[in-house]
């Protein structure tokens, strides 16, 4: 494969970030060893995903700043690019490594062994299943053949391994143990697998805390991380051939707001707002590739605007943003499939002034009369 300049030395980049990572995993000196491990993962993954984009052609800097995007935007790109399609679980994999390398980074984390090695195991398989898919190239390709397996123990089930762990945390936090600085960094690793299974997932000292309240009230692990039980990983091969692939089952449980007090306090999540709601009214009718007006009016006839959990209005002083979720773009999307957008054009253009009782326009996902109401 001919390789774009740019793509062909963040492919170097990324290889290169990821030797470290498993040299660092499998080194004999414990001395910043996960510090090591964490930080080379994240970044060979990032580079790997920008080398996949940009030999696709697809812009990986803001136009706003002139600046590479970050993580978190690159996966976006990268699960709507047509070959290179990472799935939901694949991203849930390196959200899951960005945000145990988050707090390795700017706070502390504690990540047993047994967890450190699943995951970075399950990174080996990701980055070779993305080297296969993008350039046709093995990781065995770029290895030393003397290169020993990650690990000669095999990969244990991902829940027994979060039991345990929560067992641990319970022991640390007994009267008289003293040892709530280190039960408080396994909370955050445990936590920052909670990325597997939602991709709004962060990190924050006030879950940390709700968490601990939880576990000594001696709630159940189920009670306090329930997302945790809705992931798994698939395990296959032996030695050199072991494969990990993290799954998510298929009734995990969807993110809601609450002020249900019947909701288990210590299992809910702090949600960063602006990270969930990032996208703009024109950055979401160019991503559909349809004039910004147009985009209004399919917005208009979905009833996103009025739904609080696809659109969200930040105030900033006396300044009113507008601001939408990824939900918002898949179901414009879906809509564009099966909509004349000539039709939704002549009932919704911005230019049209709606009266009350206007009727159903007979497309899909139609709120013409909820939209109708609201405009008077």
């Amino acid at each position: 494969m001919k390789l774009r300049a740019s793509a062909r030395i963040l492919k170097k980049k990324a290889v290169s970030s990821f030797k470290r990572s498993v040299d660092a995993f499998n080194s004999v000196d414990d001395n910043g060893r996960m510090t090591t491990v964490l930080l080379h993962a994240q970044h060979s993954f990032e580079m790997l995903l920008k080398a996949a984009l940009n030999q696709k052609q697809v812009n990986v800097f803001d136009k706003s700043t002139g600046r590479s995007i970050g993580f978190e935007q690159v996966l976006r790109q990268a699960a709507q690019t047509v070959g290179i399609k990472l799935t939901d679980e694949e991203a849930g994999t390196l959200r899951a490594i960005d945000a145990l390398r988050d707090d390795e980074q700017h706070w502390y984390n504690d990540v047993d062994e047994a967890l450190l090695y699943v995951h970075l195991r399950a990174a080996v398989t990701l980055f070779d299943d993305l080297l296969q898919r993008v350039f046709s190239e093995h990781l065995a390709d770029h290895l030393p053949r003397r290169i020993l397996p990650i690990s000669t123990e095999p990969p244990k089930d991902f829940q027994v391994l979060v039991d345990s762990e929560y067992t641990k945390i319970i022991e640390l936090l007994k009267p008289g143990r003293r040892a709530g600085a280190e039960a408080r960094a396994r909370i955050r690793t445990l936590l920052a697998m909670e990325a597997h299974a939602e991709p709004e997932t962060i990190v924050s000292d006030k879950d940390v805390t709700r968490v601990e309240a939880g576990i000594r009230e001696g709630k159940e692990r189920t009670q306090v991380f329930p997302r945790l039980s809705k992931v798994g990983a698939s395990i296959s091969g032996e030695g050199l051939e072991v494969q990990v692939r993290f799954v998510k089952h298929q009734d995990a449980l969807a993110v809601r707001f609450t002020n249900d007090e019947e909701i288990d306090a210590a299992a809910i999540r702090t949600v960063d707002q602006q990270k969930k709601y990032h996208w703009t009214a024109f950055a979401l009718a160019d991503a559909l590739g349809i004039s910004r007006p147009r985009g209004t009016a399919l917005r208009t006839h979905l009833g996103i605007n009025n739904d609080p959990n696809i659109c969200h209005t930040f105030t900033f002083s006396k300044q009113k943003h507008v601001r939408f979720s990824d939900q918002a773009l898949v179901k414009m999307k879906a809509a564009m499939q099966v909509v004349d957008m000539g039709v939704i054009w002549n009932v919704h253009s911005p230019t049209k002034k709606h009266t009350a009782g206007v009727t159903d326009c007979g497309q899909y996902g139609c709120t013409c009369n909820e939209s109708a109401a609201g405009a008077n």
